[in-house]
Parts: C-alpha cells; structure tokens; sequence
C-alpha cells in the first residue's frame, strides 16, 4: 500500500474546509479511509493545523475535527534523527525540511502538498492534491 505524507497545507486545507482546496484533499482522504492508500502527517503539522485552525473556529470543533482525523492518518516519525538532518539541510524553510526528514523516516513513498518549489531536491516524489488524484487512477 502506498504510503502518502500530507503536509501542513494539505491538513489546513482539508480540516478548514477551504474553499477551491477542499474537494481534492477530501478524495485522498477517502482513497485513505477505503485502505487504498496510507496517510501521514507529522506531529508538528497537527499541532500548527491546530494553531492556525483554532484562530477561526471554536478550539473545541477544531479537537473534534483533529480526532476524526487522526482516524484516517497515521503520525510519522519526529526524532532526534529527523531534526538533525533538517538544521543541517539546505531547505530555505525549516519547517518544510521537518517534514520532508519526517517522510522520509517514515518511509512514506510520496508527499503531496502545495508547495512544490520548497521540496525541489526532494529524493521522493513530490506533488500537488490535483496532480497525485490524476496520477492515482492510471
């Protein structure tokens, strides 16, 4: 089963319910809730999802939305390992570098997010919701 690493912006989009993002972020979603693919996200991505998600709904909705969430995706690894390799990566963003040593340590086979140009010497195949859902059903 492929293993699928989904970004902060992915989780965001997703849990936020945001317009023109959603629907593409729901379908993997499901691809994850019929077990044909394994979903991932990092620890700090639940805990920023949470930060930012809190900011325009009650705090409470949003922990019932992680809940739920957590259902259909698993955490990935966040270790010492992880955060060395990312403050001595060349990633302009550091968070991007956590979760790109995340999935990597995981061993997710993809990460899908947004923000492709952040991930440009990633080692595993990186794309946007649109492009992976079309890729998935060849």
């Amino acid at each position: 089963m492929q293993k699928v690493f989904l970004d902060t912006n992915i989780v965001i989009d997703f849990l936020g319910e945001r317009k023109g993002f959603y629907d593409y972020n729901a379908k993997i979603l499901t691809l994850a809730d019929k077990k044909k693919i394994k979903v991932y996200t990092s620890p700090t991505s639940i805990s920023n999802c949470y930060y930012i998600l809190s900011r325009h709904e009650n705090s409470k909705i949003v922990l019932e939305k992680l809940r739920k969430f957590k259902l259909l995706c698993g955490i990935s690894v966040m270790n010492d390992e992880v955060i060395e390799k990312a403050v001595n990566s060349d990633f302009k963003d550091f968070e991007d570098s956590m979760q790109y040593f995340s999935a990597l340590e995981t061993n997710c086979d993809i990460i899908i997010t947004r923000n492709q140009k952040n991930f440009k010497n990633a080692l595993i195949p990186v794309m946007n919701p649109e492009s992976y859902l079309n890729t998935f059903k060849k």
